[in-house]
């Protein structure tokens, strides 16, 4: 697809402050747009809150934080043994590779903490994230579609996309994929229907985040597969990836939760 844009020449009087020349990527750009529409979205759902844009700023910077962090830890952990081999290739890999379930796992205790610092209710506030998370991933996955990461198996079907581009991360070029990617941004919008049609009529506080969560396991573990990009790591080999392990645990604590939680009721 395309994974780089366009590129840019640094003024002469930058240069040797800056590169001489700066790309812009199609993957960096998408997340800097789901971040800015999930802001929006966030700043307009959390308005019952007290929150203003300031404040809601505070809230964004942790999380991406979080998000870089953890989702960057699981992308060297999934193929340590590459890194520790060479770990040359740490550096380089600092900019690009992410797994989004190391995001997650690391900017939900980031959101709950900045929650109760700054005394805003954490399960209705939560609720918003099942809008905001399938919205943020999917242009995401976008990123990745025009990067060519995340790409599925060698297919024969109609759906069969090909990356030529010789920048393209895909690992496998000139031959039909399947587009997991888009995949996984039809489970997300499928995710965010059922959360807008379920928001009004939702039983107890943090109800639609369980929902966002659970649906997000199990239509994962169907893309997954999908997935041709074996370097993201198995379990069980061949049988059981990283992410489908990781979304069977999300599945048993929600289901834990879920329980514990369906007994209070509606607060905001």
């Amino acid at each position: 697809m395309f994974p780089e844009l366009v590129t840019f020449s640094i003024p002469s009087f930058l240069q040797g402050f800056l590169p001489d020349h700066f790309t812009l990527h199609s993957y960096g750009l998408m997340i800097a747009l789901g971040v800015l529409v999930s802001f929006y979205i966030t700043l307009q759902k959390s308005k019952r809150f007290g929150l203003d844009s300031d404040t809601l700023s505070s809230l964004f910077v942790w999380v991406i934080l979080a998000a870089f962090v953890g989702g960057k830890l699981f992308f060297f952990l999934e193929d340590m043994g590459k890194f520790t081999a060479n770990p040359s290739l740490i550096k380089g890999a600092i900019g690009g590779g992410f797994v989004f379930y190391g995001s997650l796992i690391f900017a939900v205790p980031t959101i709950v903490w900045w929650l109760k610092k700054e005394k805003v209710p954490v399960r209705p506030f939560l609720d918003i994230l099942a809008i905001v998370g399938p919205v943020v991933h999917s242009f995401g996955r976008v990123g990745c579609f025009l990067a060519g990461c995340c790409h599925g198996k060698v297919c024969a079907s109609w759906v069969g996309v090909t990356f030529s581009n010789p920048d393209s991360l895909a690992a496998i070029k000139n031959v039909p994929l399947y587009p997991t990617q888009l995949f996984d941004i039809a489970v997300n919008m499928v995710i965010l229907i059922t959360v807008l049609l379920w928001q009004h009529k939702k039983k107890f506080d943090g109800q639609l985040f369980l929902i966002y969560l659970m649906m997000y396991a199990v239509g994962r573990s169907i893309v997954e597969m999908y997935r041709g990009d074996d370097t993201r790591g198995f379990v069980i080999e061949g049988v059981l990836s990283h992410s489908q392990f990781i979304a069977l645990g999300i599945l048993v604590v929600c289901a834990i939760v879920w329980r514990r939680w369906s007994k209070d009721k509606v607060i905001i």
